[in-house]
C-alpha cells in the first residue's frame, strides 16, 4: 500500500513554508507495485480532442500507458476516432457525436460512455477538447455516470466548464477531482483577470479549498494534505502538447491505484524531471512533447516507482 501524506515525514507544507518535492520524499513516498495484467495494472479512459487536436489524446494516452497504466481506451470526435485508433494501437478508440467544425458536442455520451466509465479505474476529461456548451455537456454527463469513488483528471477546457456546471454536477465531483489549469484558466475559476507568479501559489491553494480538488498548476500542488512546490524542471517544458503528457501521467498513476494527490506529485515531479533529461541532452529548449513520454518510464524507474 502506498505511505499516506498524513504521514508527518510526507504531508505538505504552508504558503509560507510548501514542502519541496525532491526524489527522497518520492521514495518515501512508494507508489503501488504494478503487478497482474493489464486489467490489473489501471484501466484508464481519456475523453477530448477534437477535428483538429487528436494528438493531445495521443499524447497523454500514452504517457498513461508510460506512467504504468495497463489498459487504455480513448473517445473523440467521430471523425477522427479511425485515425486516432490507428495511429495509437495500444488503445481502444470510441467516436463521439461532433458538430460541423469536428468539436465534440457532448450528446449521447451516456449511451456511448457509460460502460467504459463503469470499468474504468481513472478517468481524464480535456485534452484537445474545445471548449464552449460541448464541453459542458460533456462533462456534465460525465459528473452523473461517475461511481462515487472513481477519481477523475480534468485538464484544459474540462477545467473551464467546471465553471458552467449545474450545482448537482459539479457537487459530483468534489473530494475525488485532480485540476491541472495553466494560469489562465486558474484565473478564470478564480474570476480574476490574471494570476502573477507571486499571487500563483495562493490562487492555487484557494480553488483546491474552493472546488475540494488537488490542484497543479506552474511548480504547486495544493490538497487538502498542504502544498508542495516542485523543485526542478526548466522552461523547455512549456513546449505543445507538454500539458497533455502531464495530464496523461496522472491518470495513469491514478489508474495504478495512487490517491490523485499522491498521483499529482508524482507525476508533476517526473515530468519535470523527464524535462531535465532532454534539456542535457538537446539543449533548455527544443524537445517536443512526445520526446517527454519516452523519458516517462526511465525517471520513474530512478525513483524506485517502476
Amino acid at each position: 500500500m502506498p505511505v499516506s501524506p498524513d504521514d508527518a515525514d510526507l504531508r505538505g507544507g504552508s504558503l509560507e513554508s510548501p514542502r519541496l518535492v525532491t526524489p527522497d520524499l518520492l521514495r518515501a513516498w512508494a507508489l503501488p507495485e504494478p503487478t497482474g495484467t493489464k486489467y490489473a495494472r489501471g484501466q484508464v479512459l481519456i475523453v477530448g480532442g477534437s477535428c483538429t487536436t487528436p494528438g493531445a489524446l495521443l499524447l497523454a494516452g500514452t504517457a498513461a500507458l508510460r506512467m504504468g497504466a495497463g489498459r487504455l481506451t480513448v473517445a473523440t470526435a467521430e471523425g477522427v476516432a479511425v485515425q486516432l485508433a490507428v495511429a495509437l494501437p495500444v488503445c481502444g478508440a470510441l467516436p463521439l457525436p461532433q458538430d460541423g467544425e469536428g468539436s465534440i458536442t457532448g450528446e449521447q455520451v451516456g449511451d456511448l460512455l457509460q460502460d467504459e466509465i463503469q470499468r474504468a479505474d481513472a478517468v481524464l476529461v480535456g485534452p484537445g477538447l474545445r471548449g464552449g456548451d460541448g464541453a459542458v455537456r460533456l462533462l456534465t454527463a460525465i459528473a452523473r455516470m461517475l461511481p462515487e469513488d472513481r477519481p477523475v483528471v480534468l485538464d484544459a477546457a474540462a477545467v473551464t466548464a467546471l465553471a458552467d456546471l449545474d450545482r448537482a454536477s459539479a457537487k459530483a465531483l468534489g473530494g475525488r477531482l485532480v485540476l491541472t489549469p495553466n494560469t489562465h484558466e486558474l484565473a478564470g475559476l478564480l474570476a480574476v483577470a490574471e494570476i502573477t507568479d507571486d499571487d500563483l501559489a495562493q490562487a492555487t491553494v484557494r480553488i483546491s479549498e474552493k472546488l475540494d480538488a488537488v490542484v497543479a498548476c506552474g511548480p504547486w500542488v495544493a490538497g487538502d494534505a498542504g502544498l508542495w512546490k516542485v523543485s526542478t524542471g526548466d522552461t523547455g517544458l512549456g513546449t505543445s502538447g507538454s500539458g497533455d503528457v502531464l495530464a496523461g501521467a496522472m491518470a495513469g498513476l491514478v489508474g495504478r491505484g495512487a490517491s490523485p494527490l499522491q498521483a499529482t506529485v508524482w507525476a508533476k515531479h517526473v515530468h519535470a524531471a523527464a524535462g531535465d533529461v532532454l534539456a542535457a541532452r538537446w539543449g533548455r529548449v527544443g524537445y517536443l512533447a512526445d520526446e517527454i513520454t519516452l523519458e516517462l518510464p526511465r525517471v520513474l524507474r530512478s525513483l524506485g516507482g517502476d
